[in-house]
């Protein structure tokens, strides 16, 4: 009677080893794709977010209250502008389009692609009169089978 009270048996221990193998494979691909969609969908609020203070600052610019640059079609000349601010005609304060660059999260820096206004559509090189879209500089596809920098 006190044999059988000591212990685990190997037979046990074995068993309970393979079942937590087994539940350990199928958690950690699970957490991986768990962990990817989250940094996708934190990637499409980033670039909604600067796309967003890029169009705020073009519809200023198009009623008059930003000061334009030639050549830069009423868009920032840089992602920098909207963070920093642009002096607005007729106030003393400055208006801020962004609180800061997001980091990308695929790349885990906040370097962003850039197109001007007057570069083809699917360049990959920013002609920098002007920031007119951003994109990711990761070459990594997503969950959808399409290129994050196709977002």
């Amino acid at each position: 009677m006190r044999r059988a009270s000591r212990g685990f048996t190997v037979a046990e221990l074995v068993m309970v080893t393979a079942l937590v193998a087994i539940l350990a494979a199928v958690a950690v691909p699970t957490a991986r794709f768990t962990m990817k969609r989250e940094r996708e969908t934190e990637l499409r609020l980033d670039l909604r977010l600067m796309r967003n203070a890029i169009d705020n600052y073009k519809q200023l610019a198009d009623q008059g209250m930003i000061k334009v640059e030639v050549g830069t079609e009423g868009y920032p000349k840089t992602l920098e502008d909207l963070a920093q601010g642009v002096s607005i005609v007729g106030q003393l304060t400055k208006r801020k389009f962004l609180r800061r660059i997001p980091m990308n999260p695929m790349t885990g820096k906040a370097e962003w692609g850039l197109r001007s206004y007057q570069d083809e559509m699917n360049s990959d090189s920013w002609g920098g009169q002007d920031v007119y879209d951003v994109y990711s500089l990761s070459g990594g596809t997503a969950l959808d089978g399409t290129k994050y920098k196709d977002w």
